[in-house]
């Protein structure tokens, strides 16, 4: 049996997220563990926390209806290429969504990044219904 080629961008979203666990497990380390304290005893970390916190809590957003598509895709013989090369859009734009927001406080370009990756969830739907001959 061979695996559909839909589930790697959603293993690829996956992995993003438990990226972002283990970031804020570490970022978290100084307050929490005390490891990594500033000579004054802060958190040096504490404004990457709160992005990174930030940015974990949107993986379960718009996300969701990017995995319940592929959910549905994969259930019929629906998912070409558009589909696949649309999952694959919305992976590599979560990705870049995650660094910018976490590294840098650039809201302009993280909402332009958050834009392509809604409208590819979007047309991944459109398709869906299409295909599934959805009046």
């Amino acid at each position: 049996m061979t695996s559909n080629p839909l589930l790697y961008p959603m293993a690829a979203h996956v992995g993003l997220t438990a990226t972002l666990y283990a970031l804020l497990t570490a970022a978290r380390a100084p307050s929490v563990w005390g490891v990594g304290r500033a000579p004054d005893g802060s958190n040096p970390w504490a404004g990457a926390e709160r992005r990174i916190s930030a940015n974990l809590s949107n993986q379960f957003e718009w996300p969701l209806f990017f995995h319940v598509a592929c959910l549905l895709l994969l259930q019929r013989p629906l998912a070409g290429q558009l589909e696949l090369s649309l999952a694959w859009l919305f992976v590599v734009g979560r990705v870049a969504h995650s660094c910018i927001h976490v590294f840098t406080t650039n809201v302009r370009l993280r909402g332009i990044v958050f834009t392509i990756n809604f409208l590819a969830v979007l047309a991944m739907w459109v398709a869906l219904l299409a295909k599934s001959g959805a009046p």
